[in-house]
């Protein structure tokens, strides 16, 4: 059995139980140096084989796992986050489906909810915005067009950007022009439950000097909306005015 665990956003204790079981029980443990927490790493076994795919091809991972499967071990393939998100687990998942390889995905922490909370912020605000955006810019990995950071800032709904912290000069550009005011508040978030996270609150048009201000270039969420003002309506759900399925109202 192959296991895709999502490692969390990089505090080591925000791995769900599930995924620290997985990895306790693990033979092989390939997982994506680059971004995950080696702290995981400690909580494999004695013996456990352990490979870093930050300097391998797709081709080289499969050459690691599927041999371990075949051969009755437990295989964790760790990833960061959730491995839903930009992950490039669908790849992964084909291939072992071709080789009748069978596996199943434990969920974790996206950076996204990892960055809300180095914010303290709440992505859903009533009469602010109900909507969540996950994206990136175009870079070496083409957009549909249809997705475009500009064509996505036209719903003024919240937005968390991926993979976009070394072009924000143009970013800032795509989201003005999309309909977000220059002024919209913004915030840089570097390495969300990491030790040394970073969070820098700007605006839109800010974004960029801020990134250079602080030495950001990668590693880091960029986050645009009306959620990080001050401004919103209270929730339906707790006003007493209010009835629901649980509460009649109480005046």
């Amino acid at each position: 059995m192959i296991h895709f665990v999502g490692a969390g956003p990089g505090a080591e204790d925000l791995i769900t139980v599930r995924g620290e079981t997985l990895l306790k029980r693990a033979d092989v443990v390939v997982y994506a140096g680059s971004l995950v927490n080696p702290a995981h790493l400690a909580r494999t076994k004695a013996g456990c084989d352990i490979h870093d795919s930050a300097s391998m091809t797709l081709e080289q991972v499969m050459d690691v796992m599927i041999p371990a499967a075949k051969a009755g071990k437990t295989v964790v393939r760790l990833h960061t986050g959730d491995p839903s998100i930009y992950g490039a687990i669908r790849e992964q998942m084909d291939w072992l489906d071709a080789q009748g390889i069978d596996y199943e995905v434990c969920p974790g922490v996206s950076s996204f909810c990892g960055a809300a909370a180095a914010l303290r912020a709440e992505y859903t605000l009533p009469d602010v915005s109900q909507t969540v955006i996950l994206s990136r810019m175009a870079g070496r990995t083409p957009v549909p067009e249809r997705e475009s950071i500009r064509s996505l800032a036209a719903h003024g709904s919240t937005m968390v950007l991926f993979l976009s912290s070394g072009m924000l000069g143009k970013l800032s550009a795509e989201l003005i022009a999309g309909g977000y005011a220059p002024e919209t508040p913004a915030a840089i978030v570097y390495k969300a439950t990491w030790p040394d996270e970073k969070v820098i609150r700007t605006t839109v048009a800010g974004l960029e000097q801020a990134a250079k201000e602080n030495g950001i270039t990668k590693t880091a969420l960029i986050t645009v909306g009306g959620f990080l003002g001050d401004s919103y309506e209270r929730s339906k759900l707790y006003d007493p005015s209010f009835t629901h399925g649980c509460r009649e109202a109480s005046r």
